[in-house]
């Protein structure tokens, strides 16, 4: 349990410091990635796979390891490259995302760098809509990218890419004015930003998108300074991704619960981040919710709950 603590306190000290861990590696050549080290469960010699017939064609095989079963995504594969050849000298990363665990063969691993997400950038324009990069940086003076793996993994299991049930929402009658309830979706994935949408369009709610904490908190400020919007009236509440270049989300909370004008919009914290930590993550940024990433039925009833406390509206049968 000592243990336990210090880790949960060792990832806390970077809540709210705009900084992130990265974890460096490459696929096939010399070009650098990095992933989040909170994503990272551990990493290891790639392991014997076993195939399976009818797998997605990116994924290798399972390996057994520490009494379970995970599959293993050749990541070079995944994003359009040639799979990787020498499985004897690659190794496999596991990490946990969207609450599943996954490992990702790749060719080497490098190191570990601390960032500040102000470092991390969005890809270059011009980089197309079909690329798998959720952002860029820089690391002794070589370009790293950052890849979509929220992408990666929603093409190989169609079941990610899942919808809210028709029967849940309710249709609201002419009498009630759903018009007046609109949230802000903040995320950097493309496809992440889909699916929230997706869920606040089924629920008759508007939504406005943006792509990491920086440019949400800028809307916040333009809205609050030069047209003297009050926050509350504008938007019902925020449902923020954690991991987002420029800004993360913890950033994002911390910069509103700081401002006296933003201070009381509601915040949904939604990310493909979880495990053990989340509770005290939320609790030292003041964000009034956690949720990981993705089930449109808890996302849809958080909404709900929040909205028909506030405006007496329900928007769905949860």
């Amino acid at each position: 349990m000592a243990g336990l603590l210090h880790s949960v306190d060792q990832k806390t000290q970077l809540v709210g410091q705009n900084r992130l861990e990265l974890l460096l590696f490459s696929l096939d050549g010399k070009q650098m990635y990095g992933i989040n080290v909170f994503k990272v469960r551990e990493v290891l010699q790639c392991p014997e796979l076993t195939e399976l017939p009818k797998r997605h064609p990116v994924i290798r095989g399972v390996a057994h390891i520490r009494g379970g079963t995970i599959s293993i995504i050749d990541l070079n594969n995944a994003i359009g490259n040639p799979p990787i050849k020498d499985l004897e000298n690659a190794f496999v990363i596991i990490t946990e995302y969207n609450r599943a665990v996954q490992g990702f063969l790749v060719d080497s691993v490098l190191r570990i760098v601390n960032m500040n997400w102000n470092q991390i950038h969005t890809p270059p324009a011009g980089s197309g809509q079909d690329n798998y990069l959720t952002a860029v940086t820089e690391v002794d003076n070589n370009i790293v990218e950052i890849i979509d793996v929220e992408k990666v993994l929603a093409e190989i299991t169609p079941a990610l890419n899942m919808e809210l049930d028709d029967d849940v929402v309710l249709s609201q009658d002419e009498s009630v004015d759903i018009d007046q309830i609109r949230v802000m979706i903040v995320d950097d994935s493309a496809v992440a930003r889909k699916q929230i949408k997706r869920c606040m369009d089924k629920l008759g709610v508007g939504s406005d998108c943006f792509e990491n904490g920086r440019l949400a908190y800028e809307h916040l400020r333009n809205l609050e300074l030069e047209e003297g919007t009050d926050i509350n009236d504008k938007y019902q509440l925020m449902i923020s991704d954690i991991e987002m270049p420029e800004m993360d989300g913890y950033t994002l909370v911390a910069k509103v619960r700081a401002d006296p004008n933003l201070s009381t919009m509601h915040v949904i914290l939604h990310t493909s981040l979880s495990g053990c930590f989340n509770e005290a993550m939320v609790k030292k940024v003041g964000a009034n919710s956690f949720l990981a990433k993705f089930s449109p039925e808890e996302l849809a009833k958080q909404v709900n709950d929040h909205v028909l406390e506030r405006t007496g509206i329900q928007l769905a049968n949860l």
